[in-house]
């Protein structure tokens, strides 16, 4: 396929080229609308990849052209732009661009597009040749596109377990580069810290899948779910006739199924002391008995640990073995909470509605102010799993194609309901008028409420109330003006 990148940013150009190149895409480049139509003019391009915002011819009137030229009219257009533009790039997707993406690009969200534009190009393509009864032609035209789709699918192959990732902070971008740091060093294990949902099974994912073509096998296991009697045979895997009750052949532990690969022990505070023991003394000789067996076999794999809670807290109290922490903590990776990432929760959220819309065929592609104003003003207590799970449960049980702050009523509902010491309000103990409320006024008088209970401290009431120095002094603004 032939794609014409327009972005006058060169380090953009230089890295989609190159990552659309390593499918067998011809890729032309343009710092300009103005340049873009001089290819398209020359050449036949089959997409236009195009940042919005640039000089002498922006993406908007780019497509606005080539939409006029009659010659063009097969062209397929994607803008690119930013979160704070998304309502003028739905604008353009109803004057004829086919979809875009929000910037940073994201290289899954990029290679989904391309996919799906290269399945309807080979079944137009197909269908006129099968129209005019060329079989032989057809055969020949839809090959190339057949080796494109190998490729394609090799790539997000690549990628298994990590379409979760977006960066939209520098924060996270430093917690990927380590990730990618540690891809290329498979001899050193990682530790991953971060609350629930924070994401650290993805990121031990990319850890061994990295970007490149991985093969070998990813095996994960949570410390806590697994008892504690069976944890042993699960890892470690059992001869035949070890125990009764047991596979009559012996069963293969976790261990010899991530041969050569990555094992992923997820909440491994969770461990006694005992099978933390055993497990150290596997990390330092690289070698392990199954259960009921005489013959040692060879732990060839890297291991990653993660764990929701402090993690130097436990060896303090003594549920973690010291040494086993010095070993865990070879490479050791910080997941901040969602709340300390306050800049990514829009972007975020935007593009879970947009997975939801390309794949789900969802409707929702906008979020009102108001209701951006309270997704950011939530405490997001379960992080990313958290935001992922509400966008779905608006995609799948709200219409039309914005969300609106109504639609996010029980967050804030839901941030009362949790007070720290339990005896507070609760959401059974309540009944709302029947001849409705003043909603605006509502959230201006819990403010208040919540100050006066921290004896004036504006810090204090922030943390309370779950939301930044900055938002409660928008809301403080409010109330003088209201008083």
């Amino acid at each position: 396929m032939n794609i014409l990148l327009v972005d006058d940013d060169s380090t953009i150009l230089r890295i989609m080229s190159k990552f659309m190149r390593e499918f067998g895409h011809k890729v032309f480049e343009c710092e300009n609308g103005q340049e873009a139509l001089t290819v398209l003019n020359q050449e036949k391009i089959h997409l236009v990849l195009s940042d919005v915002s640039m000089p002498v011819l922006g993406g908007y009137e780019l497509l606005r052209k080539i939409k006029e030229i009659p010659e063009l009219k097969e062209v397929i257009v994607v803008l690119f732009t930013g979160y704070s533009d998304i309502k003028s790039a739905v604008d353009a997707m109803k004057n004829g661009a086919y979809d875009y993406l929000l910037k940073p690009i994201n290289v899954n969200e990029l290679a989904v597009i391309i996919k799906r534009i290269s399945e309807y190009l080979a079944l137009k393509q197909e269908n006129l040749k099968l129209t005019e009864n060329f079989n032989k032609e057809v055969h020949h035209a839809t090959k190339d596109l057949k080796k494109e789709f190998s490729n394609l699918r090799k790539a997000f192959a690549r990628e298994v377990g990590t379409s979760e990732i977006g960066i939209f902070s520098d924060t996270f971008l430093n917690v990927i580069k380590t990730a990618q740091k540690l891809h290329c060093k498979r001899y050193i294990h990682v530790l991953l810290e971060g609350e629930t949902g924070t994401g650290k099974e993805v990121i031990a994912r990319f850890i061994h899948y990295g970007e490149g073509v991985v093969t070998t096998p990813f095996v994960g296991l949570n410390c806590a779910a697994i008892s504690p009697n069976l944890f042993e045979s699960e890892l470690f895997g059992y001869e035949a006739g070890a125990f009764s009750g047991g596979n009559p052949r012996g069963h293969d532990g976790k261990l010899r199924l991530a041969s050569g690969g990555t094992i992923f022990l997820d909440e491994i505070t969770e461990l006694s002391l005992d099978y933390q023991a055993k497990l150290l003394r596997v990390i330092e000789e690289r070698e392990y008995y199954r259960v009921g067996g005489l013959k040692k076999l060879p732990a060839d794999v890297r291991f990653i640990f993660a764990s929701n809670q402090d993690i130097k807290q436990k060896v303090s109290d003594g549920t973690l073995r010291q040494d086993l922490y010095y070993r865990m903590n070879v490479g050791h990776i910080v997941i901040p909470p969602l709340r300390e990432r306050r800049e990514e929760i829009l972007p975020m959220a935007q593009m879970f509605l947009q997975r939801l819309r390309n794949q789900k065929k969802t409707q929702f592609v906008n979020i009102s102010v108001a209701a951006a104003r309270i997704l950011e003003e939530y405490a997001w207590p379960g992080n990313i799993r958290e935001l992922k799970n509400i966008m779905e449960r608006l995609a799948y049980l709200q219409d039309g194609d914005e969300v609106k702050p109504e639609y996010l009523d029980f967050l804030l509902w839901d941030r009362i309901a949790g007070s720290k010491d339990g005896k507070a309000f609760q959401l059974n103990n309540f009944s709302l008028p029947v001849e409705g409320l003043d909603f605006p006024k509502l959230k201006l008088e819990i403010v208040r409420k919540a100050l006066t209970m921290n004896k004036g401290n504006k810090i204090r009431t922030a943390e309370y109330l779950g939301i930044t120095r900055r938002t409660l002094y928008t809301y403080l603004k409010r109330i003088k003006q209201d008083t």
